[in-house]
């Protein structure tokens, strides 16, 4: 990712990860087929280590900048 997140970003998954971390108070790992490749959600905040939480429509996960694209502010959003 070339660009610096913020948070209320809108990003979209590029690569999958080995696995996603739950981001609640005690993290579970889950399978990394759980978020499709391509799914969008917003970033709620910077955790340390490099992970960003992203809302995704499964849940709310960690995930390393370096599996994220940002996507143009000035698009329009996915209709739900």
């Amino acid at each position: 990712m070339s660009q610096q997140l913020k948070i209320g970003d809108r990003v979209r998954l590029a690569s999958p990860p080995p696995y996603f971390k739950t981001a609640d108070p005690m993290p579970m790992l889950r399978p990394p087929d759980i978020i499709p490749l391509g799914a969008e959600g917003p970033v709620l905040e910077q955790r340390s280590g490099g992970y960003w939480v992203v809302k995704f429509e499964r849940g709310s996960f960690l995930v390393e900048a370096q599996y994220l694209e940002g996507l143009d502010p000035e698009a329009e959003p996915p209709e739900p």
